[in-house]
């Protein structure tokens, strides 16, 4: 059964996000718990995926223990008999599904990272010859490769609002001119590591999205969940061609079967079961490709 939302009485429930639930343990410590919600185009849908926060949380450690040289992350401990006490009383519902982190002050950013032409880029693209306003060379092929990684950050919104994507030149009126550049900058590295990673267990790792805070001594973290198939969109690299939409084991699955039913994008619906398996079957694929082992927290 899907976990829609945590029940964690003794805890102080602080905000929800979109697939998210997120406590706060003290001044200094939070809980993050990823439920088994879903939403696509910025709507939760009413029923979740079974399992799936605890494969997000999974592949998130896995993947903030990777890129950990680049930057340090806000993981305080991903061992549950490692909580405190009025956490491991919810183990059952719990284990494998959270974090304990620091808790920073996050940037109201997110640090897309482009490494393909594909999605909402493509159909710029082909309208106005840019990516998020920033003008590319013409002739370029749709899931083409850019000669070097595209940084294109966008608003974050509030649940029920979408992002907007904006240029990088507005992103140090936002959060000034020192952090735009190091989250420019560090974003870029952080996808150029995982994307030769991903390569070598066979997957492209089209584009994805970080999210940053700071402590109060200015020092920068990464933050939220990495590189998962809710924040990047993956493909196989053993059937990629270049002029074409590729087969993708990511929420795309999900949005192409929104977009064949001519979803709304606004109202909240009932998934079928088909696409809820479906989904799931792309997810643990995923995980089992990048981290070379089984699910069997699942």
């Amino acid at each position: 059964m899907a976990l829609l939302k945590s029940s964690c009485p003794d805890l102080e429930l602080i905000a929800c996000g979109k697939v998210r639930d997120l406590y706060r343990i003290d001044d200094n410590t939070l809980l993050f718990v990823a439920t088994d919600r879903i939403s696509a185009f910025d709507v939760i849908m009413k029923n979740g995926i079974p399992g799936k926060g605890k494969l997000l949380t999974q592949m998130s450690v896995f993947w903030f223990n990777y890129l950990k040289d680049i930057l340090p992350n806000h993981i305080i401990t991903t061992e549950f008999d490692q909580m405190p006490e009025k956490v491991q009383k919810y183990r059952e519902q719990l284990e494998y599904r959270c974090l304990l982190v620091k808790n920073l002050k996050v940037f109201p950013l997110e640090a897309i990272v482009r490494g393909y032409i594909t999605g909402s880029a493509w159909s710029e693209y082909k309208k106005k010859g840019t990516v998020c306003d920033i003008t590319l060379s013409e002739g370029l092929k749709e899931s083409q490769s850019f000669e070097n990684a595209l940084y294109t950050p966008s608003t974050k919104a509030e649940i029920g609002q979408h992002d907007e994507n904006i240029h990088p030149s507005e992103v140090p009126g936002i959060i000034g001119d020192k952090y735009a550049q190091q989250i420019s900058e560090i974003s870029v590295k952080l996808y150029t590591k995982a994307k030769e990673y991903a390569l070598s267990r066979g997957i492209i790792i089209a584009d994805t999205k970080f999210e940053f805070g700071r402590d109060d001594a200015g020092i920068l973290y990464l933050v939220d969940e990495v590189l998962t198939p809710d924040s990047s969109r993956f493909w196989y690299s053993s059937n990629y061609e270049v002029g074409k939409g590729q087969e993708s084991f990511d929420k795309q699955y999900l949005r192409n079967y929104l977009l064949s039913i001519e979803f709304d994008k606004k109202t909240s619906m009932e998934l079928p079961n088909d696409i809820i398996t479906k989904t799931m079957e792309r997810y643990i694929e995923a995980y089992k490709l990048i981290t070379d082992s089984d699910p069997t927290f699942l």
